[in-house]
């Protein structure tokens, strides 16, 4: 099933990259294996997957041992700042900064660890109460404060759009983000590049892929509906 499911995935990328005259290779898939066992990882890494996106540091924690090292661990949730420590040598990107104490947090850790770690500035895009992230007006000064700390480069910009059952009424948040992100580009910040933007999920990547989405994040599109049990 996931062999399948994976493969409709990238179909559907392929499409959307051509409506938009752009090159698949640009669309980067991480597989979302929260709640996900082991052996449905080993399935999608069969199948050529080596992106991960977890949302628990625990889940991290318990699953980078017993996979193969090639892969590239996300962190896609939110991060809590004592947490921070355990995964700062594990994870290739954390999506999901939100605030500078965050920063400075990771900055701080990286250093003890000696490692260099890339993360995203989280953008609450819409506005929602029930969601984390930074509005789009603190976006420039967030990006401006983090990028002066040791160890950590900011490579660009995450959002979850709202639920919706259109993806179309996803579009305007993508291309707003898309626009955030030209704008803080032209400020040209020392350690800041704007080269990664997350966005789109199972229901709406095809439309985040057509509004310049580098990254998506699809999890019940490739492991089905999850299990909270």
């Amino acid at each position: 099933m996931i062999k399948e499911n994976l493969a409709n995935v990238r179909e559907n990328i392929k499409k959307a990259c051509e409506r938009a005259g752009r090159d698949p290779e640009e669309v980067t898939l991480i597989s979302v294996s929260k709640t996900k066992p082991i052996s449905m990882l080993e399935e999608a890494y069969a199948a050529d997957c080596r992106d991960f996106g977890e949302n628990k540091v625990q889940e991290i924690m318990d699953k980078y041992p017993q996979l193969p090292e090639d892969i590239r661990w996300h962190m896609i949730g939110h991060l809590q700042r004592n947490k921070v420590k355990y995964i700062i040598d594990k994870v290739s990107l954390i999506h999901s900064v939100d605030s500078l104490r965050l920063a400075q947090e990771i900055s701080s850790q990286a250093v003890k660890k000696q490692v260099d770690i890339d993360i995203l500035l989280e953008v609450n895009i819409a506005g929602e109460e029930s969601k984390f992230g930074i509005a789009r007006e603190e976006a420039i000064q967030l990006a401006e404060e983090a990028a002066t700390l040791p160890h950590i480069h900011i490579k660009g910009l995450m959002t979850i759009a709202p639920f919706v059952s259109n993806p179309e009424d996803n579009r305007e948040y993508f291309r707003q983000i898309r626009e955030l992100s030209v704008d803080i580009e032209h400020k040209n910040i020392d350690n800041v590049t704007m080269s990664v933007l997350s966005m789109g999920m199972t229901g709406d990547y095809t439309v985040a892929i057509e509004e310049g989405a580098t990254m998506i994040r699809v999890g019940t599109g490739i492991f089905g509906e999850r299990n909270y049990a």
